[in-house]
């Protein structure tokens, strides 16, 4: 069928199954797995798209009017004119932000028996009182959990394998992500994971999925950040003008959900830049940093409990003992950066800058003699002749005698 539209009457979306769909840009070529929204005509279709000469040819519509059609009507502000998030969804943007082999806080995993539980189960997407196999699950900073587990499973040492497998990837994440799980629902299926009520929804089919992808461990900070962080920050008045000053969100999903997603969506990107900077790459470092700084900014001031991420169970790719805790504020930044670092003793250090390629174009100082505790200088930004960088991300080296040196990336951006 033809339909007298110009190009930019048409939305495309990219992300399939429907209904989930992310806009990504108006009067691109469409490939024929696209589905299609006309406005003006208030129809979704799937098609075979051809452009030309302000015609639109396409498939006969799929019959989805109505409320959704007012869903996508709402969301046509996204002009290419405004800023459009790097991500579809950031649980899939590095599957090494927390790794299966990481340090976990897991201490025990007990069997308690069985009991009457209510539990979310997205099979019948509906609440559902089960007889729960119950575990107490215990982590060694002194929070604790149980694991209902369905009895679906079929017997205890069955259902022992789950609640020890969860407790333990739970326990990977951050104090301040398990403070209010309370729960943890596992259940067969491969329907999505979920986050909030206090609790963690797990679907061990799904899981499957997602360790097969490597992102198992980033699911689970996306969903306890539902648990532990939307209920303090998602309607706090310093979020809400940092998502205003950003001006931009970093994925779409968070984008179509501003409220209940962009916490989630944000936390897990702000632990990678932060706290697993070379665990991620450079183009993702810089993507992060230049889409949501105001976010960054706000979580960097939380104070968050970060252990194990952060702390003497955290990963092996720690900071060497000498130099610890080391970061940089602003970050990005414009015309200096203020770089924090801790010394358990005095120590001389040197601090040089690298460029992406390796090259040298800064030192800072080299074999000075630092005092023990918070260290504090600053880098304005400026190559050792004292000319200004070119924008770009670059390497801080902060180097003892005879130790790896501890480094961190930082982004240099115009005025």
């Amino acid at each position: 069928m033809k339909i007298p539209l110009t190009p930019d009457d048409i939305v495309f979306t990219d992300v399939k199954p429907w209904p989930r769909y992310v806009f990504t840009c108006k009067g691109r070529q469409a490939k024929r797995s696209d589905l299609v929204f006309c406005p003006k005509i208030n129809t979704l279709y799937q098609a075979n798209i051809r452009l030309s000469q302000g015609e639109v040819s396409l498939n006969p519509p799929l019959m989805v009017r109505t409320a959704l059609a007012t869903l996508l009507l709402s969301l046509l502000f996204l002009t290419p004119g405004i800023a459009q998030p790097p991500y579809g969804g950031t649980i899939f943007i590095d599957p090494d932000i927390i790794r299966s082999t990481d340090s976990s806080t897991l201490v025990s995993v007990t069997y308690q028996g069985r009991g009457m539980r209510t539990v979310f189960d997205r099979r019948i997407n509906n609440w559902t009182t089960i007889d729960a196999y119950l575990f107490t699950v215990v982590w060694n900073d002194g929070l604790t959990s149980e694991a209902q587990i369905n009895p679906e499973f079929g017997s205890v040492a069955a259902a022992t394998v789950e609640a020890e497998k969860y407790g333990r990837a739970i326990g990977q994440l951050p104090n301040c992500l398990r403070t209010d799980v309370d729960a943890i629902w596992i259940h067969r299926g491969t329907q999505p994971f979920g986050g909030g009520n206090r609790s963690i929804l797990v679907h061990t089919g799904q899981s499957a999925l997602y360790e097969a992808d490597g992102i198992l461990e980033e699911t689970l900070v996306h969903e306890a950040s539902h648990t532990s962080l939307d209920a303090t920050h998602a309607a706090a008045a310093g979020w809400i003008n940092a998502q205003q000053r950003d001006g931009n969100f970093i994925s779409t999903y968070a984008r179509d959900n501003p409220t209940r997603e962009d916490i989630a969506e944000s936390f897990l990107t702000w632990l990678a830049i932060r706290h697993r900077q070379d665990q991620i790459s450079p183009q993702d470092f810089t993507k992060i940093a230049q889409a949501i700084p105001n976010r960054i900014a706000y979580f960097d001031n939380q104070a968050f409990n970060l252990y194990p991420i952060t702390g003497k169970a955290t990963s092996v790719r720690r900071p060497p003992a000498a130099v610890v805790q080391v970061q940089a504020f602003p970050n990005p930044f414009s015309s200096e950066t203020r770089l924090t670092f801790f010394l358990q003793k005095e120590t001389n250090l040197s601090i040089t800058m690298y460029d992406l390629a390796g090259r040298k174009v800064r030192t800072l100082f080299t074999d000075k003699p630092c005092p023990p505790g918070e260290n504090n200088y600053t880098w304005d930004g400026r190559n050792d002749d004292g000319k200004r960088l070119p924008n770009n991300l670059y390497l801080v080296e902060i180097k003892a005698a005879n130790q790896l040196p501890a480094t961190l990336k930082v982004l240099l951006i115009s005025n």
